[in-house]
């Protein structure tokens, strides 16, 4: 086989191994890391234990005592567990602060079975809330249930946001389209294009210059 050869069997070969190493790499899937607050150790090797051979893994256990926000903020879980009999006001507040600024999934098992103490907390940003002893057969799929709740609730948000954005752009622009044809004599159509024609010959979005045109007109 002449050296020629013998080089292009090998790139094939590495070529195959690249493609099988990259599908392999496609198809693991991501471990998420999990922030536990539970005041029983035992019970934290029990959910530890239910957790084996899954996407979950507990990197750190907190007591309940110590600052839920010092302890997210240093560990940067992917998912928060809250595992205590009675939840206090601390945490209720700590949650609702991590909903709005770094908001992730949160699990909580209690023992509290109060209806308003359960929509406090999943107003303050609560995925799951389970009432009752922590069973390890329904710990993965109440976490599978909660991230997916959690990403769909965000997506949900950003699409929410995404709409308030775009009707406060097109109330501008409206805005300022009807400044200029009060201000300038223009048709609607004119008012438009030369709102258009400014924004292609300065760079700008349209709401920009709309911004700016309702400032100036607004003073003559």
């Amino acid at each position: 086989m002449h050296r020629y050869e013998t080089i292009i069997i090998m790139a094939r070969k590495d070529n195959l191994q690249h493609t099988a190493l990259s599908k392999k790499k496609q198809n693991v899937i991501p471990v998420l890391r999990i922030l536990l607050i539970d005041e029983n150790c035992q019970r934290a090797e029990s959910l530890t234990a239910a957790l084996n051979n899954s996407r979950y893994k507990i990197i750190h256990l907190a007591n309940p005592d110590m600052s839920l926000l010092k302890q997210v903020d240093e560990i940067q879980p992917d998912i928060i567990v809250i595992d205590i009999e009675s939840p206090s006001r601390d945490i209720l507040e700590s949650l609702s602060t991590i909903s709005h600024y770094n908001p992730k999934p949160v699990v909580m098992f209690s023992g509290e079975k109060d209806t308003d103490t359960i929509n406090q907390y999943i107003e303050s940003g609560v995925s799951a809330y389970v009432v009752g002893d922590l069973q390890a057969e329904r710990v993965k799929p109440i976490l599978d249930a909660a991230v997916a709740r959690f990403r769909e609730f965000q997506k949900l948000k950003v699409e929410l946001s995404d709409t308030k954005q775009q009707l406060a752009s097109r109330n501008l622009i409206d805005q300022a389209k009807r400044l200029l044809m009060k201000k300038k004599n223009l048709s609607e159509d004119d008012a438009f294009k030369a709102m258009r024609k400014t924004a292609m010959d300065t760079g700008q979005k349209l709401d920009d210059v709309a911004k700016t045109l309702i400032s100036f007109l607004n003073t003559i």
